[in-house]
């Protein structure tokens, strides 16, 4: 697999602040990567670091096969890391032509830029007359001109209404689809896991899990049971090697899978031992409810 991002050991302090921890990972050409973690977790520092715009404090990273100065990879690298700016009372076309001069790109890509985010028959009008979405999605057409092998987006969808949230998502999909790698910062679960084919998860700037979305998710699920015989069933839920952990909340205990189980063989197998279930659902987790799990056993 070609990598296009390295990160090694890396470290950045502000003071007494850690805010990130000796953090490593590898970003592989053609997936959609998510950093993802609450404010405050390290995401946007680690982007200003890999992005030479904040300096590190210890550990390394390199851009490709390591044999390309930071400065020039960076020529091959699209990056929102703030909000847009732009001239507000020059036009959309007007604003991407300046962008072309300074990265050196040829003009005739910013009718096909524009067209990706869906701003082609807004092309004349003046920025300031832009939506807070459309406005996003011209950063985007921005950091696309050069055509980056790595796109790099942090909170893209941040302030959006559910319809801008909805555009930029398809948009970022889009552009996966053609083989543009994405690395994306997010708070937001439910984008990482519409998104991202890969996640790092962040809390106060240290990895608590880094791989594939799927295989994070890919948890047994669990089953909620509610009967009569409720110490009987806890006991011998705690004795059974199927199952990894059980809780119990209000009568309702929730027992979670450590390997696949049916339902109805799971129902039997307890009618055999003399218990009679009065309540059984089948469910799987979410990745919400994976990362709970995570960031509960790393709080201290």
């Amino acid at each position: 697999m070609e990598s296009i991002l390295t990160i090694n050991n890396l470290t950045k302090k502000f003071g007494y602040l850690t805010a990130v921890k000796d953090l490593s990972f590898t970003i592989n050409k053609g997936n959609v990567y998510g950093i993802l973690g609450p404010n405050g977790s390290g995401k946007s520092t680690t982007l200003g670091i890999v992005l030479n715009v904040v300096n590190k404090t210890e550990g390394s990273f390199h851009w490709f096969d390591g044999n390309t100065s930071t400065h020039d990879a960076l020529k091959k690298v699209g990056a929102i890391i703030e909000r847009p700016n732009f001239y507000p009372y020059m036009t959309a076309t007007q604003n991407l032509k300046l962008v072309c001069k300074i990265k050196g790109v040829d003009f005739s890509k910013i009718d096909e830029k524009l067209e990706i985010v869906g701003l082609l028959e807004r092309k004349d009008s003046k920025f300031k007359t832009y939506s807070l979405g459309m406005k996003q999605r011209l950063a985007i057409a921005s950091a696309l001109l050069n055509d980056p092998e790595i796109l790099i987006l942090d909170e893209p969808t941040n302030g959006l209404d559910p319809q801008g949230i909805h555009q930029i998502r398809e948009i970022i999909k889009q552009i996966a689809a053609k083989g543009t790698t994405i690395l994306l910062a997010s708070h937001l679960l439910d984008e990482v896991e519409k998104v991202c084919s890969h996640v790092v998860v962040l809390r106060k700037g240290v990895k608590l899990y880094s791989g594939r979305v799927d295989e994070m998710i890919s948890s047994h699920g669990f089953f909620e049971l509610k009967c009569n015989k409720e110490t009987e069933l806890i006991k011998l839920l705690e004795n059974h090697k199927s199952f990894s952990k059980v809780k119990i909340q209000d009568h309702l205990i929730t027992a979670f899978l450590s390997e696949p189980m049916l339902s109805d063989d799971f129902n039997k197998y307890l009618f055999e031992q003399g218990i009679v279930l009065t309540h059984l659902v089948q469910r799987k987790e979410s990745l919400e409810e994976q990362f709970l799990q995570l960031t509960d056993h790393n709080q201290n």
